[in-house]
């Protein structure tokens, strides 16, 4: 899980960068970020699917 959470950290930040500098628009660096969070939540269910916390997180999705 470490793994995936270093992971995505680091592809946020890439596109925060790219949206920063202007290479793509704050709509598409929010649908990358999106589709990220949900393959680390993906990951999470994954390792962990007995997990009440993500069941109910429903924010985010």
């Amino acid at each position: 899980m470490e793994e995936s959470l270093q992971h995505f950290a680091s592809d946020v930040g890439i596109v925060c960068a790219l949206e920063a500098g202007g290479k793509i628009t704050p709509q598409e660096a929010y649908k990358q970020i999106k589709a990220r969070w949900k393959e680390l939540k993906k990951a999470k269910k994954a390792l962990y699917p007995k997990d009440k916390d993500l069941e109910d997180d429903k924010s985010g999705d």
